[in-house]
């Protein structure tokens, strides 16, 4: 089963999703330091981007070295900046699934951007041959339950 590249480039009429890059740094900071976007999500904000960049290196970066991998920046199209993340993780390679994961900026809320990017994901999976994926929320979260 080919299960597609690692974290193809993927584009929408506004946005593009692409890998993270070192000098994302700053920009998934400000996302992953805010209390309000992590309040839902079982780790503490980061307090530094120092942090951040470890993160960068140890989880998404490490992810990229893989055969497999779904772990993407978002940014809108003409603002040269990520505005938020988008991954598939514990990619189960024999049963073809795994389980999505995302997060934006407080200023992009509420315009349908994470409906837009995890339906163009699930367009991806589909042709690269997966058969499931999952996504879970915290019940005092309903918009990230109406993405799914």
């Amino acid at each position: 089963m080919d299960f597609g590249s690692n974290t193809p480039l993927l584009e929408t009429k506004r946005l593009i999703l692409r890998k993270f890059a070192a000098d994302d740094c700053e920009d998934l900071f400000r996302i992953l330091s805010d209390e309000r976007v992590n309040v839902f999500l079982p780790w503490f904000p980061h307090k530094s981007p120092e942090e951040t960049r470890a993160f960068l290196e140890r989880s998404v970066f490490a992810d990229y070295r893989k055969k497999i991998a779904y772990r993407y920046a978002i940014e809108m199209r003409g603002e040269n900046r990520v505005i938020g993340y988008l991954s598939l993780l514990g990619i189960d390679e024999e049963r073809r699934g795994g389980d999505i994961g995302y997060g934006l900026l407080r200023a992009y809320w509420g315009q349908g951007i994470m409906t837009e990017v995890v339906g163009a994901l699930l367009a991806r999976l589909r042709a690269d041959g997966f058969r499931y994926a999952t996504a879970t929320h915290d019940v005092n979260n309903p918009a990230s339950g109406r993405v799914m």
